[in-house]
């Protein structure tokens, strides 16, 4: 199958909405994670030495943005790890951390960093950072997705406000002058899950428009949307990309790792004005530059990467989370949890530009990979 071939594959498979999918390597198991070609191959260190594991099924479940590399994390350890295997789901962050905290997976993926509330409830809980990843504003106005329009905070609010009801509207051309843009009615999607997703858009729109609804709400994994006449909601990114090529009109926010459905849809990419006020695309470069803005990374790993202070950062970017238990019920369990998440992170492995590029996430830095090591050690 060829690579497009194996990316519709791919999003038919998630619009059905799996519970799980089997990412099986190793003596006697069937190895269905060809699935991972859409993110890229394995690296050349795929050909270290064979370490052999106890049959352990590792399970995972939570963000959609993460989905895809974690697929390609798992097939490309199984490679040189035979007997392990995990599962992997998309049923959204809020998802993931529930069943981390639950004990339901093993792990949870998150594009939201838990609170201090979370620590408090769950004592032996942690997230991990894992890669750098960002969010797209995408849009359908036909004759203008290649155009790359110029969005903001602001607008942004007002569109999914019920505020700004047209393309045409004074505050978008005032963005995008000598842009002819149409009198084509808004149609606001977001997403219906317990998201990531939501958690960093909503983290946005609050940090640079403080009596947006989102500012007065606060950052979350499931805001409350305001009621807007032909607003959609879909669930996943895998729905949101859907939604936004059947829907002309649409704003919406969607993983950078869906980057490649976005161009196979046709759908444009908005510019979005960071805090220096440049408007900048959700490009590597642009990525980079935010994440250097942020030096420090607490012991938690704990951060918000949203509308830093990079002058030609992308405002958009976080970390890629884990959120795992400290204590697990065996000590060959743990071991294998803290070998595989230590491969995820390593620059010459899951952290390297073979697997990333593919899905436009950045490696760890320096800072957060110490970080990210020190809460892998005390998995027990």
């Amino acid at each position: 199958m060829n690579a497009p071939s194996m990316r519709q594959a791919t999003r038919r498979l998630l619009a059905r909405r799996p519970k799980r999918l089997l990412l099986s390597l190793g003596s006697g198991l069937v190895a269905t994670a060809a699935l991972a070609g859409t993110v890229g191959a394995a690296p050349a260190s795929a050909s270290l030495r064979v370490t052999h594991h106890s049959a352990v099924q590792l399970t995972e479940d939570g963000s959609s943005l993460l989905y895809p590399l974690y697929q390609a994390w798992a097939a490309g350890y199984g490679k040189s790890h035979p007997g392990f295997s995990s599962t992997s789901g998309a049923d959204g962050s809020g998802t993931g951390i529930a069943d981390a905290e639950n004990g339901t997976t093993n792990f949870g993926a998150s594009d939201a960093y838990l609170p201090p509330g979370t620590y408090r409830q769950y004592p032996t809980i942690e997230n991990i950072p894992m890669a750098i990843s960002a969010q797209m504003i995408n849009y359908n106005v036909p004759g203008l997705n290649k155009d790359k329009l110029k969005l903001n905070g602001p607008v942004l609010a007002q569109m999914y406000e019920g505020k700004i009801r047209n393309w045409d509207a004074k505050a978008i051309r005032r963005l995008n002058p000598g842009v002819k843009l149409p009198n084509l009615r808004v149609v606001p999607i977001h997403r219906s899950d317990s998201s990531g997703d939501s958690f960093l858009f909503s983290s946005y729109l609050a940090f640079s428009d403080h009596g947006s609804f989102a500012g007065r709400q606060g950052p979350s994994t499931l805001p409350s949307f305001p009621a807007v006449e032909g607003e959609l909601a879909a669930k996943g990114n895998s729905g949101m990309v859907a939604a936004c090529a059947g829907a002309k009109g649409c704003v919406a926010y969607i993983g950078v790792s869906y980057h490649q459905d976005i161009a196979n849809d046709h759908l444009g990419m908005a510019l979005l004005e960071n805090r220096s006020g440049r408007f900048e695309p959700p490009y590597l470069k642009q990525i980079e530059a935010e994440a250097a803005s942020f030096p420090r990374v607490p012991a938690n790993g704990s951060i918000s990467l949203i509308y830093g202070p990079a002058k030609n950062g992308y405002p958009i970017i976080n970390y890629e989370y884990i959120v795992v238990r400290k204590n697990q019920p065996s000590a060959g369990l743990a071991a294998t949890m803290r070998a595989f998440l230590s491969w995820c992170i390593n620059p010459k492995h899951g952290n390297s530009t073979a697997y990333l590029d593919k899905v436009r996430f950045k490696p760890l830095p320096a800072a957060a990979e110490r970080v990210a090591s020190k809460l892998i050690s005390k998995i027990r």
